[in-house]
């Protein structure tokens, strides 16, 4: 029975990636209501969760692509790869009114380029405390200080090693839940309590999901703006980190 079940789940495996992703979200958010009520968003709950999988799934089959490479779950590879996260990405900020986003005016902009470089800059830093000394690294890292989009994109496309690239993916992720967890703490003490707030929020931390992730646990309301200016954020950073700061980095070191 076992047998045709799983044949079954494997035909069909984007719809049993689907099943899981929601049994996983649903389990987080009700543990976050019970147990954190609310302070700790089911977000962050789902994305540990997920990471535990994966290195379960890397466990157990010794492969690249975490609990993607078990048969039954092969749909996770496909749910979670970069054309339904960016559409993902990208539909958050089908929600936001432009004419807030005109209200931000020159802080909107500036909040965007101060996150993108003071984030780059950062994270090469931390990776040039750690003994990396070459130019491309230290992009590449900085990159995934930004979020941990920009970092492998940054990394392919200067040449950077695949262990390069999964320290700035692991750079972005610890960065996306901090900002997904201490959002609701801060929130009071920053005034993030209105649209241009958020957009401006957004603009610096550039992280997408866990702007999206911290608002929806301060105020569901607020996500599509810091959303918005987060995705502008990543779009920005893949454009700059090959480039300007690339460059800029190499003729520093």
């Amino acid at each position: 029975m076992w047998e045709s079940i799983e044949a079954v789940l494997t035909k069909y495996s984007l719809v049993t990636a689907f099943a899981v992703i929601g049994v996983t979200v649903w389990v987080s958010y009700l543990a976050s209501e019970k147990l954190t009520r609310g302070r700790l968003h089911g977000s962050a709950i789902a994305i540990f969760l997920g990471l535990v999988l994966a290195y379960w799934g890397g466990i157990e089959t010794a492969g690249k692509k975490g609990i993607a490479d078990i048969p039954v779950f092969s749909g996770i590879g496909i749910m979670g790869g970069a054309m339904l996260r960016d559409l993902a990405i990208v539909a958050t900020a089908f929600g936001v009114r432009l004419e807030e986003f005109r209200k931000t005016g020159l802080s909107g902009v500036l909040s965007l380029l101060a996150g993108v470089f003071v984030s780059f800059f950062i994270g090469a830093g931390v990776a040039y405390a750690f003994g990396y000394r070459d130019a491309v690294s230290l992009t590449t890292i900085g990159g995934g200080a930004a979020t941990y989009i920009v970092g492998p994109v940054t990394g392919g496309a200067i040449g950077a090693s695949s262990d390069v690239m999964a320290l700035s993916v692991a750079a972005g992720l610890v960065k996306s839940i901090l900002v997904m967890t201490a959002t609701p703490f801060v929130a009071k003490y920053i005034g993030l309590d209105n649209p241009r707030s958020a957009l401006i929020f957004g603009g610096l931390m550039g992280t997408t999901s866990g702007v999206a992730g911290g608002l929806a646990a301060t105020d569901p309301k607020l996500v599509p703006y810091g959303a918005m200016t987060a995705t502008f954020y990543t779009g920005i950073g893949c454009l700059l980190g090959p480039s300007v700061i690339f460059m800029t980095i190499r003729a520093l070191v």
